[in-house]
């Protein structure tokens, strides 16, 4: 359960901006509460309690934004198509600042790479990072976006364009094939997330 330690007024702010209603507490303690893509903040004194499944797009609402950001992404899916699940990671130079994972239904292998991609993009351009270092186990997903590569399948192709949508957003960004071992913990989370049903 993450804890932000915060100006709660400000948060409040900025989840207002993002669209995001806010409502006054259940007790004399709270000062607000919102709920956002599965997660729900509550407000104190000095600090935002964020508490549900994935907290990382609520999070990255309420922190200020701004820098650059390394972030890992992988898609596993089992059968091809079959059962599909992403796995994410922000890292900067304090740290991880978000992770997570969730199922995505029925996909492709390939087409799980690309959800995993746009999920953290959505996530990356919550928080408001300014430059995004993309990093996936896929080659034919970083030269897909490169313009390496063609998209053949129009259902790649059309993942692909959002995914350009998306990086729209930031000032800079690279996009980079590295090993799996390299990639390991976006892995992790998008396997933990198709084994926990």
């Amino acid at each position: 359960m993450p804890v932000i330690e915060c100006d709660p007024e400000r948060a409040r702010e900025r989840l207002a901006a993002a669209g995001v209603d806010v409502e006054p507490g259940n007790t004399d303690h709270e000062q607000w509460r919102a709920s956002y893509d599965g997660a729900t903040a509550v407000a104190y004194e000095d600090k935002v309690v964020v508490q549900g499944g994935d907290t990382g797009r609520m999070e990255a609402l309420l922190r200020e934004g701004g820098g650059r950001v390394h972030a890992y992404f992988d898609g596993a899916s089992r059968g091809n198509p079959g059962p599909a699940a992403v796995g994410y990671v922000l890292v900067t130079d304090e740290g991880i600042v978000a992770e997570g994972g969730e199922r995505i239904g029925r996909a492709t292998n390939n087409r799980a790479e690309y959800e995993a991609l746009v999920t953290v993009l959505e996530v990356a351009s919550d928080y408001g990072f300014d430059e995004v270092r993309l990093r996936g186990d896929s080659e034919l997903i970083v030269k897909q976006v490169r313009g390496e590569w063609n998209a053949n399948d129009p259902d790649l192709r059309e993942r692909r364009v959002r995914v350009r949508e998306l990086l729209t957003e930031f000032d800079e960004w690279s996009i980079e094939h590295v090993p799996r071992e390299i990639n390991d913990r976006a892995d992790e989370l998008a396997n933990e997330a198709l084994d926990h049903d």
